[in-house]
């Protein structure tokens, strides 16, 4: 479930647009069928307990405050012939060395964006349908959550309960969301009360 929508620092750099997607990208699943041959995608579910198969992972740098995303090329899954080609295919882009700039997103920020939109809010679980072009809806329960702790949110994505999302594609960035997995919300809230 996607708690907030927020792009890395730095912003001047528009890190997703001119670094992530040209030097990091890879030929999209549509591209020459949907979209033009050339269209390239960047694609990331990315945790701080693990590197994904393409080397990238996240990293809470206290010292700092901040959250660090992180390219390592020896984490690369040389075994998939798809990633390998793609990891030459950086290496000729831009080489195999770490992010310059490195993406990251400061601890200050996120508390003040974090604690606006998370802070008391309402979760509802429902089933849809579609009947004559009308959609509608049961609902199945209604989590009151109360007592946002950005302290919880640090630990959540130190755990991997919380992971960094980023999804985009050429011309088209759909923002890079950080989101929780299911079922883990008295992990981030003081609080949580069912409803129904």
């Amino acid at each position: 479930m996607t708690l907030k929508h927020y792009e890395p620092f730095p912003r001047a750099e528009d890190i997703v647009a001119k670094m992530l997607l040209p030097h990091y990208g890879w030929p999209h699943k549509q591209a020459g069928k949907k979209y033009p041959r050339n269209e390239t995608s960047f694609r990331s579910t990315t945790s701080a307990t693990q590197f994904t198969n393409r080397g990238f992972t996240v990293v809470l740098d206290h010292q700092q405050r901040k959250i660090r995303f992180l390219f390592d090329s020896t984490k690369a899954d040389l075994s998939d012939p798809e990633i390998a080609a793609w990891l030459k295919s950086v290496e000729s882009r831009i080489g195999l060395r770490p992010f310059n700039p490195e993406p990251y997103w400061g601890f200050d920020d996120l508390r003040d964006l974090m604690g606006e939109k998370a802070r008391n809010c309402f979760y509802v679980i429902a089933d849809s349908k579609m009947e004559k072009g009308r959609e509608y809806f049961s609902y199945q329960s209604l989590l009151m959550l109360s007592g946002f702790s950005f302290d919880n949110f640090l630990s959540c994505i130190e755990r991997g309960i919380i992971q960094i999302d980023f999804d985009a594609r050429t011309h088209h960035n759909h923002g890079t969301k950080f989101r929780i997995r299911q079922g883990f919300w008295k992990e981030l809230y003081g609080e949580v009360k069912q409803l129904f």
